[in-house]
């Protein structure tokens, strides 16, 4: 795949720029029950307003719109809109049945939105991330608090559903994949065990992101582990870059990126959010304050990719990107 290199050289030469947040754009849109649902889907038996995947399918102009956004920022690499594409997380919706296509619609919009920017912007590569998240179960812990050793899921149902999700992303285009906002580092592992078997069954490569999130001030994950420990149980795998993303805000995450920085040679990545949420949930960091708190990321020379997580909208990413082209990259290992 001309992509990996390119992906790869790219990153020896400059800092490359991750997108922002797609639900924070969508918000703007204020789509009620019937645009969830759309023609096709007028019927369907459960509510579906806030199942944001689906957009995919019933409004697929605002997502590619909202792609086009983040590349006109300066984006590099741009997310799927596929974090809970998984039979797993779809089955809150009973629309298990659609995740395949909804990896493969998410992929192809990315993969127009790009096509679309490179047309009109020759020389300058862009790049599809299929956006794998976490699901909203945990193999590592019990949601039992008097039974222990209960799971809501087996690392095998996980790994099945997350197989179909990587089938459907390829499918549809994704130049590289990106396990992201992992809370539980065996749900991790799943997922990673899916992409090299796919891989494997295939006989491709693509390259690939992971990228952890701390949940609170004690600097670990919510399954419990530091960032170090994060870090020993998956570098192991071949991946393009490790980091971390949401749940905290640029300044609070630095401390947690630098141990990172310090004990590997795989490329880093950060995506915080703009900020705290405020009591309404809602997050107030300027694009101004934020690329400000980024700059340490940029002072202290740990940082090889960077984008936004919640809150985040272009004006936050442009200005992050402006920042960025003044630093040269972190350095890497080479030829992974």
């Amino acid at each position: 795949m001309n992509h990996h290199k390119s992906i790869q050289s790219l990153l020896q030469e400059r800092i490359l720029i991750l997108d922002g947040a797609m639900g924070t754009m969508l918000q703007q849109y204020e789509f009620d029950e019937a645009a969830f649902r759309g023609e096709r889907f007028k019927d369907w038996p459960s509510p579906l307003k806030g199942n944001n995947d689906l957009l995919s399918l019933t409004q697929p102009e605002a997502i590619e719109t909202i792609h086009l956004k983040y590349l006109a920022a300066g984006a590099d690499i741009i997310e799927t809109n596929t974090f809970s594409s998984t039979t797993v997380a779809m089955a809150d919706y009973n629309m298990q049945s659609l995740a395949y296509e909804l990896n493969v619609a998410g992929a192809k919009l990315a993969k127009s939105a790009c096509e679309t920017y490179m047309q009109a912007h020759p020389g300058e590569p862009k790049f599809v991330a299929g956006a794998i998240g976490p699901t909203n179960k945990t193999t590592s812990m019990s949601p039992d608090i008097n039974n222990p050793a209960f799971r809501a899921i087996t690392f095998n149902e996980l790994k099945e559903a997350y197989t179909e999700q990587v089938e459907g992303l390829i499918d549809g285009g994704a130049d590289l994949l990106l396990v992201e906002t992992v809370f539980d580092t065996l749900n991790a592992k799943a997922a990673l065990f899916a992409i090299e078997e796919v891989k494997e069954k295939r006989g491709i490569e693509i390259p690939i992101m992971v990228s952890g999130t701390i949940t609170d001030a004690s600097g670990r994950t919510l399954s419990g582990q530091t960032p170090e420990a994060f870090l020993v149980s998956i570098e192991h795998f071949p991946l393009l870059s490790i980091g971390f993303n949401c749940a905290l805000g640029a300044k609070q995450l630095a401390p947690y990126l630098e141990i990172l920085s310090n004990n590997t040679d795989i490329a880093i990545s950060a995506y915080p959010n703009a900020g705290l949420p405020n009591a309404f949930g809602q997050y107030d960091e300027t694009a101004e304050l934020m690329a400000a708190q980024v700059k340490e990321y940029l002072d202290k020379g740990m940082i090889n990719i960077i984008g936004g997580c919640c809150g985040t909208t272009p004006d936050h990413i442009s200005a992050i990107a402006a920042l960025a082209r003044q630093y040269a990259p972190r350095k890497i290992a080479v030829g992974l």
